[in-house]
Order: C-alpha cells, then structure tokens, then sequence
C-alpha cells in the first residue's frame, strides 16, 4: 500500500500543526498562560480539544515558542499591520 505525499509546507507565514519540526517546544495556551516544554505532538493534542491550532511563533528560540492560536485569524491579523505599515510609511523623491 502506497502512502500519499503530504501536502506541501504553507510558503507564507509561521508553520502551524504538522509542519512543527521540532520535536519538543515551549507552549503559550490561548490565554497567555506559560505550559512549559513538552513535545509537538501533546502540544497539537491539546490545542486541537480546544478547537484551535499550534502555531510556532517564536522558532528561532530553544526550545523554539508555540501558541494555542487560530491560523487564519492570525495571519489576518499579521496582513492588516503589514498594510497598515506600508500605508503609513513615507517615501523620498529624489
């Protein structure tokens, strides 16, 4: 039996659920309460009964940080600062 391929990583924005590489991280709740270290997979376990997902927002850190977030409102919310940015930036003529 043959296995089919995983989808591809999400190219924009921070990795979420599965594509987590790290076996273990360090995990905000969706409160903001500190849960500790402990492995991806319990994390994304209980992020799941929450109805949420595990998205790694810190991955440079050692451990790297994951919170208990929604993804698509997190990039939502990512996309309008980054517009806001761009609106309120000022440009030089030369």
């Amino acid at each position: 039996m043959m296995r089919r391929p995983m989808q591809a990583p999400p190219m924009n924005g921070p990795r979420f659920n599965e594509w987590i590489q790290s076996p273990k991280v360090r995990v905000i709740d969706h409160e903001g309460e500190n849960l500790g270290v402990m492995y991806t997979r319990e994390a994304m376990e209980q992020a799941k009964e929450l109805g949420l997902d595990l998205v790694e927002v810190s991955p440079n850190a050692d451990p790297p940080v994951a919170k208990f977030l929604d993804v698509g409102k997190f990039k939502y919310e990512a996309q309008k600062k980054a517009n806001l940015a761009r609106k309120s930036q000022k440009t030089q003529e030369i």
